[in-house]
């Protein structure tokens, strides 16, 4: 079947790591002028964070790209026009990080299947997007925004599952967002 459905796969992704700080000084604070319960809570929070399977806190379809983790608007629903745009709004976490040139790295590629109800694969790339980041500091809050578009599908119902493969560990997981596509009234 997949032969037989003249699709034409348009898939784009965004990535973004942002940090706003909203008219904040942010003072180097070094880790022996913190206190103990909180040097002691980042220290269990650091090994729960590696023992963790990679995992999401969110997933959910947008109204259009995100501006930054957390700032999304969610979707009233999961009907798509034939041709819309798809967003997707993801928060990964228990990623693994990497050292690049001093600074810690977060790497994990994104692929994703389209599927339909019955299981059958319609589209796929494992190599959709590439989301990164460096930073001095290992970052707890990375937003991943997506978006797909798949021209030429036809009405009716599918899932969208979304896989994401961490480069600096062998953690990986997946999600599903069941989606339907319907003719413009």
């Amino acid at each position: 079947m997949r032969n037989s459905i003249a699709l034409r796969r348009k898939a784009t992704a965004t990535a973004f790591m942002a940090t706003v700080l909203a008219g904040a000084v942010v003072m180097p604070v070094r880790a022996q002028e913190l206190p103990d319960n909180l040097v002691q809570a980042r220290a269990a929070l650091a090994t729960a964070w590696s023992q963790a399977p990679l995992s999401f806190t969110t997933t959910t379809f947008t109204t259009g790209p995100a501006r930054g983790f957390g700032d999304y608007a969610p979707r009233a629903d999961a009907v798509f026009a034939p041709g819309e745009a798809i967003n997707v709004y993801a928060e990964p976490i228990a990623f693994g990080y990497g050292d690049r040139d001093g600074l810690v790295s977060v790497a994990l590629v994104v692929g994703f299947e389209l599927r339909n109800t019955s299981g059958q694969i319609l589209a796929s790339n494992s190599d959709f997007a590439r989301l990164t980041a460096e930073t001095r500091n290992p970052v707890r809050e990375f937003p991943a925004s997506l978006s797909y578009r798949f021209d030429g599908l036809n009405v009716g119902d599918y899932v969208l599952v979304t896989h994401f493969q961490d480069a600096n560990s062998d953690k990986s997981a997946s999600f599903s967002l069941p989606f339907s596509v319907k003719a413009a009234q």
